[in-house]
């Protein structure tokens, strides 16, 4: 394969290189192919140790087949992480005590590398009674804001942010709560939030019937499903959240049917798993496999394909003995059921070098062609396993009438019926954005090709963003190959130009063959109509997709790519980096009804020569002010980010009369508290204040001695209350 080798360098630099304090470790990504290989080739018998090692080293290598980045970073370390990358935690019991055990466990996983998943729906409503106590219940989303301020502190396996995803059924009580909780852009941030929508709900939808909101039996209230169902839309219009899972659907066609029931997925949604479930991840590079690429001749190496498939089963079994776990539910559930998440990535690329469009119906055959022969051997490999090593501890021949299974050709199920199964289910679709990258940047997962040239914003160590051009693998060996011909647009189609349908033509597609489900993200244009998107979500469920992510350009959700466009920029492409360290000023504010002073510190940033302000933070000793001086400070702080030209900022403020009266300071009337603060931006705007003024005026303090920085997002705005470090700009909160 050709690719950018300086861009894959640092990804395998920063994500996957193995290197110790000492300075030893992999000296190039081919040694840590060999570290892998080396690691997973462990579970093997001695004597046929070598040849597997061999095969599984060329596979990694050679970017044919790419583990899961938990696998390349840990396997062969001494690094006490866990290998999988997905878990969905166990049933959480409505009781306190339960609620924050599993809270624990949810923080013990991300630790170790993990993202998880939850189902909130076993916790009672908002406002039931909790017996004993004369209490009401404050329901699922507050002990999700626990699970969300946790999150913001654990890092995973020490390299990034834990990552969850939160489900609520779409009967419980609370699930309009639950629906719009991301308007609010400062909640649930390290959070996917997914609703489970049942048959029953989508035949009430049909049908335009009442829905009974439930919980333990009880029916709290009932809605029209139409009206939740629009509400549900609309959430997902604005702000791109909830997805949704269709619940039933997931458990009617799951293999394991007979031994688990699903109530959540991992993070991305490509894993719908059962209590403590847990599965590994691996994509099947399908560019990698195409010959003379752009040529008429140009096909897929269906051998090599299959050859690919069966190595991955083994090597991907061969890692649920070799990891370590988390918890010992986990690793129970992991070994009684051996699940695997065999998938693809480059499929758009593939398509690409075969000469045949995304989402066009040649694809759509081609897709299912290739993904045929990975299913085909996958269950061949798995079975020939089974004979060999032994069939999961839960298989059950029950399992050959399930969906998945039925529709194998006879060969194979004559050679499950035989042997059973290595593994309860085989093969999703995950997301591959990093490993991509790794691989010279082939197309992510099942998507299509972003865009051909483009923007990538890569977070510096110390929290600043800098962006590079990249170039998809796909354009670079078409000019390789076609030098400087103009790339057919018919073809180099992209998420900018395909429409819904395309999307969901191709993940129904694919769904149709994959045992688990797939994550994709269904592109959306900003001026679709509400109606047009709703459609979306109907069509999706008719053509049998287990769930759906859509994505339409808002104002509260940011990207993490970009393409140079001419239309005005969204609010999130405006927004500045915060660098590490800023310099400002911190001015002591004495207002006479307070009996604690008020601290205003506003940070600035150089821009073409000039400081122009970046942030402002207020702190008191007084609680009284807390409410109502964050929403300010975050209000303040996003205008200035957003516009050089801010003076009416002062303005706004210095016009607020307070009806209780305001003060005489340095000789004039002051109307109001927020007044005052309004003449200290004003003040800081004009450059004024150099030296202390009275003492029931500002008070002008150097920004040597800020307020202590939050340890999460570097803002020099950490206060400490009632024994707890909180921070006023992102919400941070340590208690200790």
């Amino acid at each position: 394969m050709s690719f950018d080798v300086a861009l894959a360098e640092e990804i395998w630099i920063a994500k996957y290189r193995f290197k110790t304090d000492e300075g030893s470790g992999d000296d190039s990504f081919a040694a840590t192919a060999e570290r892998v290989a080396r690691a997973v080739a462990a579970a093997e018998a001695l004597e046929i140790r070598g040849k597997w090692e061999q095969s599984f080293r060329e596979a990694i290598q050679d970017f044919r087949f790419i583990p899961a980045g938990r696998v390349l970073a840990g396997a062969g370390t001494d690094r006490a992480v866990t290998l999988f990358n997905c878990f969905v935690m166990g049933t959480i019991p409505d009781s306190l005590d339960g609620i924050f055990e599993h809270l624990k466990q949810a923080a013990l996983t991300m630790q170790q590398g993990g993202g998880v998943g939850m189902d909130f729906s076993t916790i009672r409503p908002s406002g039931s009674p909790v017996k004993g106590v004369a209490a009401d219940a404050s329901g699922p989303l507050t002990f999700m804001d626990c699970w969300d301020s946790m999150c913001r502190t654990v890092h995973s396996a020490g390299q990034r942010r834990g990552a969850m995803m939160g489900c609520l059924r779409i009967d419980h009580p609370d699930i309009e709560a639950f629906i719009e909780a991301k308007r609010d852009p400062a909640r649930f941030r390290n959070f996917n939030l997914s609703v489970l929508v049942t048959d029953a709900f989508m035949s009430a939808l049909g049908s335009d019937s009442d829905w009974p909101l439930v919980f333990g039996g009880e029916t709290a209230r009932i809605v029209r499903a139409r009206e939740l169902w629009e509400k549900l839309m609309r959430a997902t219009y604005d702000v791109a959240e909830p997805g949704v899972i269709f619940v039933d659907r997931v458990n009617a066609q799951n293999n394991l049917a007979h031994c688990e029931t699903i109530s959540a997925s991992n993070p991305c949604g490509e894993q719908m798993l059962p209590p403590y479930g847990a599965c590994l991840l691996g994509s099947i590079n399908l560019a990698a496999l195409v010959e003379r690429p752009f040529e008429d001749s140009a096909f897929l190496d269906e051998d090599q394909l299959g050859e690919l498939a069966r190595t991955a089963v083994r090597m991907l079994d061969n890692v649920i003995d070799i990891s370590r776990y988390p918890l010992p539910e986990q690793e129970a559930e992991a070994k009684a059921k051996r699940r695997l998440g065999l998938g693809i990535t480059g499929l758009a690329d593939a398509l690409l070098f075969c000469g045949v469009a995304y989402g066009s119906g040649e694809a759509v055959t081609l897709t299912r062609q290739w993904l045929a022969t990975i299913k085909r051997e996958a269950y061949r490999a798995s079975a020939l396993l089974a004979a060999e090593k032994g069939p999961f501890p839960l298989y059950h021949a029950s399992m050959l009438k399930r969906p998945n299974l039925l529709s194998l050709d006879e060969e194979t199920r004559a050679l499950i019926a035989e042997h059973g199964l290595r593994n309860g289910c085989l093969t999703s679709i995950a997301p591959t954005g990093t490993t991509s990258l790794l691989a010279g940047n082939v197309s992510s997962g099942i998507e299509p090709v972003f865009a051909y040239s483009y923007s990538r914003k890569i977070r510096q160590p110390d929290g600043t963003k800098r962006e590079e051009k990249v170039e998809d693998y796909a354009m670079r060996v078409w000019r390789q190959v076609k030098g400087d011909a103009v790339p057919p647009p018919h073809l180099f189609v992209s998420t900018q130009t395909l429409s819904p349908s395309d999307h969901l033509t191709m993940q129904a597609a694919a769904q149709a063959l994959i045992d688990s489900s797939i994550s994709k993200t269904v592109n959306c244009p900003e001026d679709i109509s509400f109606e047009d998107f709703a459609d979306v979500y109907i069509e999706g469920y008719h053509l049998g997709c287990k769930g759906l992510t859509t994505y339409r350009p808002n104002a509260v959700t940011g990207s993490v790519l970009s393409v140079g466009e001419t239309k005005p920029k969204k609010m999130e492409e405006v927004l500045e980096p915060r660098a590490e360290q800023l310099h400002g000023t911190t001015y002591k504010l004495k207002w006479p009804e307070s009996p604690h002073a008020v601290y205003v510190t506003i940070n600035d940033i150089e821009e073409d020569g000039q400081r122009r302000p970046f942030e402002m933070f207020i702190n008191s000793k007084n609680m009284e002010h807390y409410a109502w001086t964050l929403g300010l400070t975050r209000m303040v702080s996003a205008v200035f980010r957003r516009s050089s030209d801010v003076a009416f900022v002062a303005e706004e403020l210095k016009a607020v009369f307070d009806p209780r009266g305001g003060a005489w300071m340095q000789g004039r009337y002051v109307p109001s508290l927020l007044a005052a603060i309004g003449d200290i931006v004003e003040r800081h705007l004009s450059g004024v204040g150099d030296r202390p003024v009275e003492a029931e005026a500002f008070e002008r303090e150097t920004s040597a001695k800020p307020m202590p920085q939050c340890p999460q997002c570097g803002a020099s705005a950490l206060v400490k209350v009632e024994g707890c470090n909180n921070c006023l700009e992102c919400g941070y909160s340590k208690c200790g």
